[in-house]
């Protein structure tokens, strides 16, 4: 009986989670629209600027930041279990900075200007570069959780220094304004750009939907061999799918991080450890706060624009500070 209703206790904190998480989601899509330097109304803009400002500029912004959001949240969820590391998160541990290195390789290799599909590809396959690293190490029994952490923010560092030397020799104009798109920027998105998001939505979807084979992962490799998981087969879909989602992120919005950290992290403290809920709630959460931090990049300064990952590092980092004395991790 006592578990019964603690059971239906847990369920009622995730409903709210979620009705919550709805409600903010509206807010945050209401204020992107219609704070700028010109306000407006989404559902009435009084004349051909506004409507023009609205539908190419604000409503592309909005939707890149919500799909960029959310799949780095889920991605940090997915990264927490896989690794075994409640300090996984793609902009923490590289992955990030790996999809940025292969983005830039190409932008060299390729005469042209790449297309958005490209620069997905490009970026996916420098993510799962670094992750298949990082997942081969942590499953040594002589990796501990913040060494793998260690080793991660070196890859990351690594790979930010190879950026840096590839603009800072780079005569491309074009090239050096990329540095303001690498710090995290939604900024000049296009409805082109956002074909991106045609594989990344179904992707998305079906990884919010293997909670209960993330939890039986949780378990422990031989339980969840026993409960049925083909666990090796599970893993390199994880893998894949995150490093799809971490590249495509990069490339329609360059390297946000901490997202992917804060946002499972703080929903677990607050709520509990299902991932059945987690995941999506996660993914509507990672949407809200990018979208809310887009939106505050816009405003904060009167006559100049911050890049969103400025923003979103600002506030991340404290909290990240926070994990760290907090968790007890060898």
């Amino acid at each position: 009986m006592l578990l019964n209703e603690l059971m239906a206790r847990r369920q009622a904190r995730w409903r709210v989670g979620f009705v919550v998480a709805g409600l903010l989601l509206l807010l945050a899509a209401f204020l992107s629209l219609s704070v700028g330097e010109l306000f407006i109304w989404p559902w009435a803009p009084s004349g051909d600027l506004e409507q023009q400002l609205l539908v190419q500029l604000r409503m592309p912004r909005l939707f890149a930041a919500l799909a960029i959001g959310a799949s780095l949240a889920v991605s940090g969820a997915v990264l927490q279990v896989l690794l075994g590391n409640p300090l996984a998160e793609p902009g923490v541990l590289g992955i990030s900075g790996g999809a940025s290195l292969a983005l830039v390789i190409v932008l060299f290799l390729l005469p042209i200007a790449p297309s958005p599909i490209v620069m997905m590809i490009a970026a996916m396959l420098g993510a799962l570069c670094f992750t298949l690293i990082l997942v081969g190490l942590s499953r040594r029994r002589k990796v501990s959780t913040a060494r793998l952490l260690l080793i991660g923010v070196a890859l990351g560092i690594l790979s930010g220094a190879v950026v840096t030397w590839a603009f800072y020799f780079s005569d491309d104009l074009n090239l050096r304004m990329l540095m303001y798109w690498l710090m995290g920027s939604v900024a000049g998105v296009s409805w082109q750009q956002l074909v991106l998001l045609v594989a990344v939505l179904p992707v998305l979807g079906w990884l919010c939907l293997q909670g209960k084979k993330l939890d039986l992962l949780m378990l422990g490799e031989q339980q969840a061999k026993q409960l049925g998981l083909d666990v090796a087969a599970f893993r390199w879909r994880l893998i894949l799918i995150v490093s799809l989602l971490v590249g495509a992120s990069v490339a329609l919005g360059g390297v946000i991080g901490f997202i992917g950290l804060v946002i499972p992290h703080l929903l677990r403290l607050a709520l509990g450890t299902e991932n059945r809920y987690l995941l999506p709630l996660s993914a509507l959460f990672g949407a809200l706060l990018l979208a809310m931090a887009d939106t505050l990049s816009r405003i904060i300064l009167p006559a100049a624009e911050l890049p969103v990952g400025v923003v979103i590092t600002s506030l991340g980092a404290p909290v990240f500070i926070w994990m760290l004395l907090r968790s007890q991790i060898d």
